[in-house]
């Protein structure tokens, strides 16, 4: 599916969800797995640090 739905550097666009905050981000091919970036204002909102768990419900597209 990444081959359909990714543009360029293998980046596939989704839309997130944490708890009651939903954003648009992009996965990040790395090693064979992928990376979901948190931005600085995401992290806020959640209160979330590095290290913290947080559970994700994504989509793929940009919603």
């Amino acid at each position: 599916m990444a081959k359909v739905v990714s543009y360029g550097w293998g980046v596939i666009p989704v839309v997130a969800t944490a708890g009651a905050v939903t954003f648009s981000t992009s996965l990040l091919p790395k090693d064979g797995a992928y990376l979901l970036p948190l931005m600085d204002a995401v992290r806020r909102r959640l209160a979330v640090t590095a290290g913290d768990v947080v559970e994700i419900a994504m989509t793929i597209g940009r919603g």
